[in-house]
């Protein structure tokens, strides 16, 4: 029996996924459940197992962008198994057949006269390269996708500058879609930037106090995410404008702070989203950020984990940023950017004193949050995280860890 499979619907509101990444080639033998591609949607990269035991045929190529619901392979469960009980490995390079090139003759056309494929011929129109000036590496020297995507169009005759190589790859999808948003943010919004900087010298000592029994107890590590969560969450209540988006005509107003959270992952920038931050602890918190940020890593977080959000903090300050303006993640209206912590010599109470320093960066959407909000938004972050055991924690470090 000949089972189609078809790309199931990664989340609500996506109609299509893009080929990432065949994980088993042409003709394998594939077990029920085995991953057999990565396909990309606009917000997550997913994998594709395959529901029944047998022989795979591909019906897409990498790169196609599909509709949801539509056909990529067919599985042959009555293709026997190879002996020794061998199956395709489900691992970033799938093994590929080579196939010999026919020499040359008076019978067999060269490589110049052979038709490219569908998908190859579009990008060759695209190029507006000559199909005659590529070289086929195909069944009987047909241009395949990959020959045309690979194909440079000729610059003219210039010299010799050694051995100069270029790599093309088409962006993932999910990366299309960041660039996408990025550019719709800088375009549709009217986006300011504040600063102010913190003195961390108290959240150091809290941190260096209480970190191994708040480890022992939680089995997490105390980190800066949960002072930083728990400020704006306080800033966000007494500046309601910084917590709610525009719509039209109308402004959406919300009596929750999901807090999105910008991680690196594998396949470029997520945003999962902390929902609630509002009723987690410190705990609590560090908890949630920790799993989401696994998830990231692993090529394992959902369309529900980053659906949402109505505030975004991101840390630019672990990869070594000193300063950065953060671009608003639509539709949202503000932005909190942490930095590197530094220490440098500031003027405490007449007297110079060297203090671990950051710099915070809040960019906000200017036509529904009005300067006075902004900056009275990152001073109260500022006066958070310089006083935690007072505002933050009510006096109580330790009721206030849970320890």
């Amino acid at each position: 029996m000949i089972l189609e499979m078809k790309v199931p619907s990664p989340g609500e509101s996506i109609t299509e996924v893009e080929i990432a990444q065949w994980l088993v080639a042409d003709g394998d033998y594939v077990e029920k459940d085995q991953a057999i591609a990565e396909v990309d949607s606009d917000k997550a990269t997913l994998e594709l197992p395959a529901e029944v035991s047998g022989t795979i045929s591909l019906k897409a190529e990498e790169g196609d962008a599909v509709a949801v619901g539509a056909v990529v392979c067919h599985i042959d469960t009555e293709g026997e198994a190879p002996e020794g009980g061998a199956v395709a490995s489900s691992s970033s390079e799938a093994p590929k057949a080579e196939t010999p090139q026919p020499a040359v003759s008076e019978t067999t056309p060269s490589y110049a006269t052979q038709t490219p494929s569908p998908a190859a011929r579009k990008i060759i129109a695209e190029k507006g390269m000559d199909a005659a000036a590529i070289q086929g590496t195909g069944r009987g020297g047909r241009i395949t996708k990959e020959d045309a995507v690979k194909a440079v169009p000729s610059m003219g005759t210039q010299p010799d500058w050694g051995d100069r190589n270029q790599d093309r790859s088409k962006l993932s999808m999910l990366r299309r879609k960041v660039a996408e948003r990025l550019v719709a943010a800088k375009n549709e919004t009217a986006m300011s930037t504040t600063f102010n900087e913190a003195d961390m010298a108290t959240i150091f000592d809290l941190r260096k106090k209480h970190k191994d029994a708040f480890l022992e107890k939680h089995g997490v590590k105390l980190g800066f995410m949960s002072f930083f969560t728990k400020a704006v969450v306080r800033a966000l209540k007494l500046y309601p404008d910084v917590n709610s988006m525009m719509d039209g005509d109308y402004k959406i107003a919300y009596d929750y702070c999901d807090i999105s959270v910008a991680v690196s992952g594998p396949k470029g920038l997520m945003v999962p989203v902390v929902r609630n931050a509002e009723t987690l602890s410190f705990a609590g918190v560090e908890q949630e950020i920790g799993r989401l940020a696994v998830k990231a890593r692993e090529g394992k977080i959902t369309v529900d984990d980053m659906t949402g959000g109505t505030f975004t903090i991101s840390n630019g300050g672990v990869f070594g940023s000193m300063l950065s303006t953060p671009i608003i993640n639509p539709p949202q209206s503000g932005i909190l950017g942490m930095h590197n912590i530094i220490e440098r010599p500031v003027a405490v109470n007449g007297e110079v004193v060297i203090r671990p320093m950051m710099y915070l960066a809040l960019s906000y959407d200017h036509r529904i949050i009005d300067g006075r909000e902004s900056v009275g938004f990152l001073v109260a972050i500022k006066e958070a995280l310089e006083d935690p055991l007072t505002i933050l924690m009510e006096g109580d470090a330790q009721k206030a860890l849970e320890l």
